[in-house]
C-alpha cells in the first residue's frame, strides 16, 4: 500500500503513514519500507554501515581461528576451550559492564572500545602472517576479545537509543544491528571458507584487521546527543544489586532472561563443534564448514527480516516460545542424517531460531525497562546470551570427545525444545503480567 500525499504533508503525517502502511510517499515520490525506518537517523546509517563492513570480517576471523585451532590440534576439547576462553569474560564481566553503561559516555566508551578490538585483530594477523602463532596465542586472543565484547555489547544495546533518538525506531533499530549481525555470518564464513582453502588462515585475520578502518571513520562521522547522567551515583555493589532486583522481580524479565540462557547453554555450542561436525559427520573441509555456518547465517537473516517487519512487540512472547522449540528439534536432528542437503534447512532452522528467541528477547526487554536500568538489564541479557555459551562449549567438547559429536548436540536439542515448551506453557502467566506494561506504553509499541 502507497499513500500519495501532497508536497506539504508534515513531518507528523508521514511518521504516521509509516507506522500505519509500512510505506511513505511524500513530495518527490518514493517508497520507504517499514523494515529500513531506523536508517532514517543518520547517526544510526553511519553505525550501521561500519558495522556491516567489520561483522564480515568478524565472522572470517572466527571460522579461521577455530578451523585454525583444530587444524593445529585436533581436539575437539581444546575447541570447547576456545569458545568458554572467548565468552567466559561475557558472562563475568557483563553485569559490571552494563552499570557503566548507565553512567558513562556511551559513544566515547564505543569509540576506545572499538580501537581495542582493532588492535586484537592486528595481533592476531601479526602472530598468523609471521608463522609463529600457536594454540595458546589463539586461546589467549579470543579471550582478549571477549573481555572487550563484554563491555561493547551493554554499552552498544543503550547506545541504540542515542542513534536513533528514542524509543521511537528502536525496535527496529534492534532488529536491523541483527540483520547486519547475520549478513554479516552468512557472507563472511562463505569467504573464509574459499580464502582458507586458496591461501590460508593469515589472510582472513589480516583482512578483518583491515575493516576497522570503516569502523573507526564512521564512528569519526557520528554527531549524537548524549543521554543525561546522574552526577552522583551509588556505590558499585549497590548499583549492581539495585540492577539485578529489578529484574529479578519483574516477571517478564526473569522468564524471558531465563529461556535465553537455556537456548545459549544449550543450542549455540554446536558452533563450537563444527569443525568436528563438518569432518567426522559430512567428511568435508574448510569450505563445507564456511557453507554450512553460512547457512544457519541465512536462517538468521531471515529471522532479523521477520523481526524488522513487525510494527510493535506484541505477540513476540508466542514467537520466542516457538522459535527455541523449533530451534532445538533441529539441532537434535542435524547430526543424523549425514547428508547435506538435509542438514543444510536444519542449520537454517537452527539459526533462524536461536535468532529469533534472542533478538525477540532483546526487542521486548529494550522496550519495557527503565530507562536508567536500562544498561544494567541489557548486560544481563548480554550475560544471558553469550555469557552461558562458553559454559555450553567448553561441557559440550568435553562430553563429544566421550560421546561423539552426534549424540551431543542431540542432547543439547532436545533440552532446548523442552524449554520452548515451557515458555509456550507459561505463556498465559506472562500475558498477564505484560498487559499494564503494553497499556502504559502506548500503542505505539
Amino acid at each position: 500500500m502507497v499513500d500519495h500525499l501532497g508536497p506539504d504533508c508534515t513531518a507528523g503525517d508521514r511518521a504516521r503513514r509509516v507506522r500505519i502502511a509500512g510505506l511513505s510517499h511524500c513530495g518527490p515520490r518514493f517508497l520507504r519500507l517499514t523494515i529500513l525506518r531506523a536508517l532514517r537517523h543518520r547517526n544510526f546509517a553511519l553505525f550501521a554501515s561500519g558495522q556491516a563492513v567489520a561483522l564480515v570480517g568478524y565472522w572470517m576471523q572466527s571460522i579461521a581461528q577455530s578451523w585454525l585451532l583444530y587444524r593445529l590440534t585436533g581436539s575437539t576439547a581444546l575447541l570447547g576451550v576456545l569458545g568458554f576462553a572467548s565468552s567466559i569474560p561475557i558472562l563475568l564481566l557483563a553485569p559490571l559492564a552494563g552499570l557503566w553503561s548507565d553512567r558513562a559516555n556511551l559513544h566515547r566508551t564505543m569509540f576506545v572500545v572499538q580501537v581495542l578490538e582493532m588492535l586484537q585483530a592486528i595481533a592476531l594477523s601479526a602472530l598468523a602472517v609471521t608463522g609463529i602463532i600457536a594454540a595458546w596465542h589463539i586461546i589467549l586472543l579470543s579471550m582478549v576479545m571477549g573481555v572487550l565484547v563484554a563491555f561493547e555489547l551493554p554499552v552498544r544495546h543503550a547506545y541504540l537509543v542515542e542513534l536513533v533518538g528514542g524509543k521511537e525506531d528502536l525496535s527496529n533499530a534492534v532488529a536491523l544491528t541483527s540483520f547486519i549481525a547475520n549478513a554479516g555470518r552468512l557472507i563472511g564464513p562463505a569467504v573464509a571458507g574459499v580464502v582458507i582453502t586458496a591461501y590460508g588462515e593469515s589472510v582472513c585475520f589480516v583482512v578483518n584487521a583491515f575493516t576497522f578502518v570503516a569502523v573507526i571513520v564512521t564512528f569519526m562521522m557520528i554527531r549524537v546527543q548524549s543521554s543525561p547522567r546522574s552526577g552522583s551515583h551509588a556505590p558499585i555493589l549497590r548499583g549492581l544489586q539495585e540492577g539485578f532486583t529489578y529484574a529479578w522481580r519483574s516477571v517478564p524479565i526473569r522468564l524471558l532472561l531465563s529461556t535465553v540462557a537455556v537456548v545459549s547453554l544449550l543450542a549455540t555450542p554446536y558452533m563450537t563443534l563444527m569443525p568436528a561436525l563438518v569432518r567426522e559427520i559430512y567428511g568435508g573441509g574448510a569450505n563445507i564448514m564456511g557453507f554450512l555456518v553460512g547457512a544457519a547465517g541465512f536462517g538468521g537473516v531471515a529471522g532479523t527480516l521477520f523481526l524488522a517487519a513487525r510494527r510493535n512487540i506484541r505477540g513476540l512472547v508466542g514467537v520466542i516460545a516457538w522459535a527455541s522449540f523449533a530451534a532445538g528439534t533441529a539441532l537434535a536432528l542435524l547430526s543424523w542424517p549425514g547428508r547435506l542437503w538435509i542438514a543444510v534447512p536444519l542449520l537454517a532452522i537452527v539459526g533462524f531460531g536461536i535468532l529469533v528467541t534472542s533478538v525477540s528477547t532483546n526487542m521486548i526487554l529494550q522496550t519495557i525497562v527503565e530507562d536508567d536500568k536500562r544498561g544494567r538489564v541489557m548486560s544481563l541479557y548480554t550475560a544471558a546470551f553469550l555469557g552461558m555459551s562458553p559454559l555450553g562449549a567448553v561441557a559440550a567438547g568435553a562430553i563429544a570427545e566421550y560421546v561423539g559429536v552426534g549424540p551431543t548436540l542431540t542432547a543439547g536439542g532436545i533440552c532446548c525444545a523442552v524449554a520452548g515448551l515451557y515458555l509456550a506453557y507459561r505463556r498465559p502467566h506472562l500475558r498477564a503480567h505484560m498487559a499494564p506494561i503494553y497499556a502504559r506504553l502506548g500503542s505505539r509499541n
